[in-house]
């Protein structure tokens, strides 16, 4: 099985990282004119490393200089391990701390220590050098190799050995999962003849394929991948970990640039608000509410303010919850890390953990969602749902806004428990609950203010919870417990029944009795708000016809249902002497003038009992299939 890590240096201006790289590699890491003439590295520079055994390694060589530091971080984001460089004539300098720092908030797990230019100095020298390099990383939270080596880029002394201990550290180092969502921080944009626009990059998380369609964010710009290289050899697929350089057609060079990241898949877009626990250095200068930073996340770097859960913690803070609000939009996912520099002087003050990319506006503060107690995956799922609330959380958030893997996501949605799934929404046991109380109250008041009603139209039944799918899924959980009864459009309490009052029988048996009497003329409700008032009348009536013992037809004439099935059978028997009947023909029949028949034949017509033909009708296909 082929391995793969990136291993980046850091390291004090002028303390031979380069130098270093070029003794590994072959390759000259500084590519510009300016680098050549000032003698030291400006921008990012990239080698490949064949480590043997199938182990390769991109290597990222950052600059020292403190004035090129963001061009240090946008190397050091996505490094496995780095090879911490000290000058054996110098020793730990400032530079040298400020890295290690970056490294640490960075989240960089392992590391080597190389001492450069040892041809330089004395044994007793080096040895000084060597104490002082320990107690410096005592405390550091990265794991680093016990062995420090020695070496001369002149002599080339210890370059074997530091290659065989790249070897070991890297053959150590967790692999990334190649089943996620592409990523690509880009750090060069330009174009090419013949190829159109280029973008390189270290491949962060996913694999990438010639053909595949791409997004670049911010920003709406798609692509499509016309070629792929992985340190200048042509691939098929672009894996993670890996330095890649993707030809894309159908974007214009001048739509992206660095600190853009090349994606695939819906879950991804670019954000302006994001929350994190922020952990400041000791000797950075307290910040406050409103504070302006800057952002390094990737190879972007934005300019940001902070909105902190607790003013009162952040100064000195260590994991404080706090929300950034952007100056540009950026691309990330939970559990991203990012560097914070101050404004003026520009310098490093700390580090920063993503808890929520896409935080809603409300609440203002963050939630805690990177507590210890969220740190297993079902915990963190869990807080998420929960604070969502009843609005609930979109099943595609698990990807990029809780940091998933499809796999990872596709699992933890088959074992869900207590969370419940209602259509693409997740939703906790509290606003579950909270949904089930609110569609029972909902029905309890409907039957109270309408006794003679059946049961809630299920649309309004909906309208008591905010969100339609988890309204539905709670009515076929109450329907399973039989607490309540989902009859058609209407949904009721299994505990009531529609019933007349006592003192509204009598009424209802008069307007029974009067529809009987009417036979086939029916009456209309203004005819029966002679016998009781109108509001009454229709109350009354649409009960009995919610009941079956009354039919309405048209809008505005009733029934008796036994008068009505023998005027419909008295139709019926003319449509079967005759072929076709005319409104004229069933009149002579039934003895009903125009004003009865053409409402009776177009409900019919509803029914499907008749057919119109012109001004005929003829047998329906409900009276075919019989």
């Amino acid at each position: 099985m082929n391995r793969h890590v990136v291993v980046g240096t850091a390291g004090h201006v002028d303390h031979g990282k380069t130098a270093l790289v070029k003794a590994l590699t072959g390759v000259e890491a500084d590519r510009w004119a300016e680098e050549k003439r000032r003698g030291i590295t400006i921008d990012l520079g990239f080698a490949k490393l064949d480590l043997g055994d199938n182990l390769t390694a991109s290597v990222v060589d950052v600059p020292g200089h403190e004035d090129f530091i963001k061009n240090m971080v946008a190397g050091a984001t996505g490094m496995d391990l780095v090879l911490l460089v000290v000058a054996a004539d110098e020793g730990v300098m400032p530079q040298t701390h400020e890295h290690l720092a970056i490294l640490e908030f960075l989240s960089v797990n392992s590391g080597i220590v190389a001492i450069t230019k040892c041809d330089l100095v004395d044994e007793e020298w080096l040895e000084l050098v060597e104490d002082d390099v320990r107690t410096k990383l005592a405390a550091s939270s990265i794991e680093w190799s016990d062995n420090i080596l020695r070496v001369s880029t002149q002599t080339g002394q210890g370059i074997g050995d530091l290659r065989a201990a790249l070897a070991e550290v890297a053959n150590s180092a967790s692999t990334r999962t190649e089943d996620d969502l592409f990523r690509l921080p880009i750090d060069r944009a330009f174009s090419i003849a013949g190829a159109g626009t280029v973008v390189t990059g270290t491949t962060w998380t996913g694999t990438v394929n010639l053909g595949d369609e791409v997004r670049i964010l911010p920003g709406d710009g798609g692509a499509r991948v016309r070629g792929i290289e992985v340190h200048d050899e042509s691939r098929k697929s672009a894996l993670p970990g890996r330095r890649t350089a993707l030809a894309l057609t159908g974007l214009s060079r001048t739509d992206v640039e660095r600190g853009h990241t090349v994606v695939a898949g819906k879950s991804w877009r670019s954000t302006t608000a994001v929350d994190v626990t922020v952990t400041l250095l000791q000797e950075a200068r307290p910040l406050t509410q409103r504070s302006r930073i800057r952002f390094h996340l990737g190879t972007a770097e934005v300019m940001a303010r902070l909105t902190p859960a607790d003013p009162e913690v952040l100064p000195g803070a260590n994991n404080a919850p706090v929300r950034l609000r952007l100056e540009a939009p950026v691309v990330c996912r939970w559990g991203d890390h990012g560097v914070l520099r101050s404004y003026s002087p520009v310098t490093t003050i700390g580090g920063c953990v993503v808890v929520d990319p896409f935080p809603p506006v409300k609440p203002r503060r963050p939630e805690n969602l990177h507590s210890k107690e969220n740190a297993d995956p079902e915990s963190r799922l869990a807080a998420f749902v929960e604070a969502a609330a009843d609005r609930g959380l979109s099943v595609d958030d698990m990807t990029v806004r809780m940091g998933f893997t499809p796999l990872h996501a596709a699992s933890l949605l088959g074992q869900l428990t207590d969370i419940v799934r209602a259509g693409d929404r997740l939703f906790s046991p509290t606003a579950v609950t909270s949904a089930r109380t609110a569609t029972l109250r909902a029905l309890e008041e409907y039957h109270k203010e309408n006794p003679l009603e059946f049961g809630l139209p299920r649309e309004l039944a909906r309208q008591a919870v905010v969100n339609e799918a988890l309204a539905d899924a709670v009515q076929a959980k109450l329907a399973d417990e039989r607490l309540i009864a989902i009859e058609g459009k209407v949904v009721r309490l299994n505990s009531f029944s529609a019933a007349i009052a006592e003192d509204q029988t009598e009424l209802a048996e008069t307007l029974k009795e009067e529809l009987v009497s009417a036979g086939f003329e029916g009456r209309t409700l203004a005819e029966l708000a002679q016998i009781a008032p109108e509001n009454k009348a229709k109350e009354l009536v649409e009960f009995l016809v919610r009941e079956g013992t009354t039919v309405r037809v048209g809008k505005n004439r009733y029934y008796d249902q036994k008068e009505l099935a023998k005027l419909v059978s008295e139709v019926l028997g003319e449509v079967e002497r005759l072929g076709q009947v005319t409104p004229a023909d069933l009149r002579e029949r039934t003895g009903l003038s125009r004003k009865y028949l053409i409402p009776l034949l177009e409900w019919m017509d509803g029914q499907s009992l008749t057919v119109r033909l012109g001004d005929a009708r003829g047998r329906g296909s409900a009276v075919a299939d019989a």
